[in-house]
């Protein structure tokens, strides 16, 4: 069965299709893949990239590329994936480093095939970039493009596990909220000790305060001692005088 292309596109800009580069893909496919009987490539301007990129990442930004690994049951067509590429983007880093953008978006095609097939740069020690840059001398026939940005990790990034069981990488927000958790469980035996110890002091003072059942302490018998030693002057009676019924 041919490998078959799925091709879409959502941007103004005009995307490389089947006669650009349609050859460097299914040579894609025999070489990392060649179970694999099917691949979806979407071209989308900045607006959809970013939507797509914060509903499956949580990062309220644009990008270049983009993969989803598909998981087709037994049986079923063999669908690799689908790659997502942001053309504005394409756009803007070929003008930066002089090539034209069909040249970006097979650097791109590349990096998005390596992601399908399992590769990620941001959790190896650099072989997903490595076999990028043979590829790319070995199927183009030309010197691999410098990336305008480093890829990996970004700092401060995090990695947050899905319900799904999928590890994906956070920044921003989403980021901030798991340093938060992480800092508040290391606190968390720190409190647990501290309460301990504070619970175990009040039971220390009240064992050493408790006394018999009617037995005060000292220090209330002297005051009430003292109360009582100080005598208080005894107030005459006012002699009231009695009345007669004469007026006078």
């Amino acid at each position: 069965m041919d490998f078959k292309i799925d091709w879409s596109s959502r941007s103004k800009l005009r995307g490389p299709g089947e006669h650009s580069i349609g050859d460097l893909v299914k040579k894609l496919c025999q070489q990392l893949s060649p179970q694999s009987q099917g691949i979806s490539i979407s071209y989308v301007d900045n607006r959809g990239m970013k939507k797509i990129n914060k509903l499956h990442r949580g990062i309220n930004k644009t990008t270049d590329v983009l993969s989803f690994p598909a998981s087709p049951e037994k049986g079923e067509f063999s669908h690799l994936g689908d790659i997502v590429i942001c053309l504005e983007v394409a756009e803007k880093k070929a003008k930066q480093i002089g090539v034209s953008r069909r040249r970006q978006v097979e650097t791109l095609i590349i990096h998005g095939f390596l992601h399908l097939c399992g590769y990620d740069h941001e959790k190896d020690t650099g072989e997903m970039m490595g076999l990028q840059a043979v590829l790319e001398k070995e199927l183009l026939k030309e010197e691999p493009l410098p990336l305008g940005k480093k890829r990996g990790r970004k700092p401060g990034s995090k990695l947050k596990t899905l319900k799904t069981g999928e590890r994906v990488v956070v920044t921003g927000r989403a980021a901030q909220a798991i340093i938060r958790k992480e800092k508040t469980q290391r606190e968390k035996p720190n409190k647990t000790v501290s309460k301990a110890r504070k619970a175990a002091k009040a039971t220390t003072g009240a064992k050493m305060s408790a006394r018999g059942p009617g037995r005060p302490r000292k220090g209330v018998v002297r005051a009430v001692e003292a109360k009582s030693a100080v005598k208080r002057p005894r107030r005459q009676k006012r002699r009231v005088k009695t009345r007669t019924g004469i007026i006078s």
